[in-house]
């Protein structure tokens, strides 16, 4: 079996897509899919580094800018805010326009924010127009849930965590790039020249964009169906889903955008020191995500999950002790064992989603590809809501980091208040997907969790 491709609406359109016939997979079908995840791993890339770009411009912003720690605190959350809303029109982009047609808008929008921070990035400037530009960044936010929902539908069901995982790590990286460029801009020109971050952005961006639109392809077995997504908004493992992922990559992208902030203003680092330690998190969480996925292919999403969550409980209880002891080396051994723990958790739980969707479509008699083409349009539908929700977590993260300065010029009654989190994640985790007897996942139909939901 062959895959024809040809010209379509003005791009470059698959018109036959069974990635889960063994055959055409290996003969045409995983070329084109991994063809199809470099670019797209790329251009989102790029668009985390864009919607990060406040968590190291305020490092750029010394006393002549005339803000204080809460209002550096309110232009990272934002950022985190736009970037969690966009989410969810960028996912039904991808069925709407094409993969490949949306990546490569997708990506030139992001000159709109990069532009536009070039030409206030200097004291005088007033706040409101600081907000203005950081709400413009979060378009970068929605390049991960068009870019995962565009990879979901090339990839067969037991290549999904790893795909997923290597296309969202990738992307990750695009925090700890941006930062690890900012403290080269620190070290070399000193804080008094973010222009020169933003300009080296804009030439990475244009090449994105015509990389995909020389390189990638469009499905056209995936269309916009509204009833998958009003079935989406109706299934309660959508939202169950969503609060865990809150707890996942609302973590990774929360303290990803706090971490610089927080070591200047709870231990009293430099821009320069703080730049110099503020990537390492962000980097290990985004190289570790693909095995988060890999791992949850092999031994179930929801086992990797709940081994996460239990670990970053402990993992904050390390920061929280840190944290009162004012021990910075302790204070970093926890909160990079956080970002680590969360990047696993985020591969484990996108593994789920598809999975999850299957095997309802299996407790319904459906088999085979129907069950499979089922599990992708329900997945596909729910993994926009499911990353909008997520994103929140990082709004929820920075706007009580913010409360907590301001009320103790500390952080630690907000690590406190992420520990309570993350046991109810674990509780939510067991209840839901590893609990016996049987857990219900479709009316009328229950099926017993461990060759079903612990699979996912």
């Amino acid at each position: 079996m062959t895959s024809t491709t040809a010209p379509r609406k003005g791009g470059r359109w698959i018109e036959r897509w069974e990635p889960e016939d063994e055959t055409f997979w290996n003969e045409t079908g995983e070329r084109i899919a991994r063809r199809n995840l470099l670019y797209s791993v790329l251009s989102e890339h790029i668009g985390f580094s864009i919607w990060s770009l406040w968590s190291v411009m305020v490092l750029f912003m010394g006393p002549q800018y005339g803000i204080d720690p809460a209002g550096k605190f309110s232009l990272i959350a934002t950022a985190t805010v736009v970037g969690a809303f966009v989410r969810v029109p960028y996912t039904f982009a991808v069925a709407r326009f094409g993969g490949r047609n949306w990546t490569v808008v997708s990506a030139l929008l992001l000159l709109a924010p990069t532009v536009a921070a070039v030409v206030v990035m200097e004291p005088g400037t007033s706040y409101g127009t600081f907000l203005a530009v950081a709400a413009l960044t979060g378009v970068g936010g929605g390049n991960f849930a068009s870019s995962m929902t565009n990879i979901n539908a090339f990839f067969p069901l037991r290549k999904k965590g790893w795909a997923l995982g290597l296309n969202a790590g990738g992307g990750n990286i695009g925090v700890p790039v941006v930062q690890l460029a900012a403290l080269l801009v620190i070290a070399t020109a000193g804080a008094g020249h973010p222009r020169l971050l933003l300009c080296a952005y804009l030439p990475l961006i244009v090449a994105a964009a015509a990389l995909a639109a020389l390189r990638m392809d469009n499905l056209a077995p995936v269309r916009n169906d509204t009833g998958a997504v009003r079935e989406a908004v109706r299934e309660p493992h959508t939202w169950i889903m969503a609060f865990l992922y809150i707890g996942t990559f609302g973590s990774f992208i929360g303290y990803s955008f706090a971490f610089g902030l927080v070591l200047q203003t709870q231990f009293g680092r430099t821009p320069l020191q703080a730049a110099s330690l503020t990537f390492i998190g962000p980097l290990l969480g985004s190289l570790i995500r693909p095995v988060g996925g890999a791992l949850a292919d092999r031994f179930g999403g929801a086992r990797i999950t709940l081994a996460t969550f239990v670990a970053m409980a402990a993992a904050t209880g390390v920061v929280v002790l840190a944290s009162v002891r004012e021990s910075l080396p302790v204070f970093l051994v926890g909160f990079v064992a956080l970002f680590v723990l969360s990047g696993l958790g985020n591969g484990s739980t996108y593994k789920m989603i598809p999975g999850i969707f299957q095997a309802k479509a299996l407790a319904r008699g459906m088999s085979g590809e129907g069950a499979a083409a089922y599990g992708r349009r329900l997945s596909g539908a729910s993994m926009g809501l499911i990353g909008a929700v997520g994103a929140l977590g990082g709004l929820g993260i920075n706007l009580v980091f913010r409360g907590a300065f301001l009320n103790s010029g500390s952080g630690t009654a907000a690590f406190v208040t992420f520990l309570g989190f993350y046991a109810v994640c674990c509780a939510v985790t067991w209840a839901v997907y590893l609990r016996r007897p049987a857990a219900v996942i479709a009316p009328g139909a229950e099926v017993a969790a461990k060759p079903q939901l612990t699979s996912v």
